[in-house]
């Protein structure tokens, strides 16, 4: 199967994809930092989107969307015009003529979700799949079941500091804070490859729009 990831630098999905046969390419408008530089393409993503892919899956950029910034649209007025541009991206990329489709951002406010067009159909948590970590995460699906959570540890994570349990969201600011925020984590990317590259998941929801 052939998978495109979508505003990914970090390469975590696609060599999950890889290390499961599947020919899957990253394509962020940075280099790559996975280490493997010949399955990245360093450029805009809707130049690469009609290469006859079987799967997307994106990481659109979610400054402008998450509802953890909606109190700016009050303070920035200039900061309208980047959401209204940050949902045309998003909407282009679900709208993408390829069968089945994963676009992923944190929860999102409720203007972005009106520009959007329609609420995510799936949120998950890294505790669903065996990390001692919280940091929400919506998927809009096209094509794709939900995944099925594998080893959940929310009461274990529960009972730890937040400094350690949420320490995605009290990561220190810096230059690369929102690079190392966005990046999946890796028993996540290890069960889109193992759920949705299956032969099975392809038959049962090829109809499915």
């Amino acid at each position: 199967m052939r998978v495109l990831v979508a505003c990914e630098e970090s390469q975590a999905v696609t060599i999950a994809f890889r290390a499961a046969g599947h020919e899957a390419y990253s394509c962020d408008i940075k280099p790559c930092s996975g280490g493997h530089p010949e399955w990245h393409y360093e450029r805009d993503v809707f130049e690469v989107i009609n290469f006859g892919w079987d799967m997307m899956i994106a990481h659109p950029d979610c400054t402008y969307l998450c509802n953890s910034g909606v109190c700016h649209l009050d303070t920035d007025p200039g900061r309208w015009k980047k959401l209204f541009a940050a949902a045309d991206f998003f909407v282009r990329l679900m709208d993408a003529d390829i069968p089945k489709i994963c676009i992923e951002n944190p929860i999102p406010h409720k203007y972005a979700l009106r520009l959007i067009g329609r609420k995510y159909d799936q949120l998950i948590q890294p505790y669903h799949f065996g990390h001692l970590e919280m940091k929400a995460t919506c998927y809009w699906l096209k094509r794709l079941p939900p995944l099925v959570n594998t080893t959940d540890l929310k009461y274990q994570t529960s009972q730890l500091p937040k400094s350690e349990s949420q320490r995605i969201h009290y990561m220190s600011p810096g230059p690369e804070r929102a690079t190392l925020r966005s990046r999946t984590f890796s028993g996540v990317a290890a069960e889109k490859a193992r759920q949705w590259g299956t032969d099975l998941n392809h038959d049962l929801f090829e109809g499915i729009a």
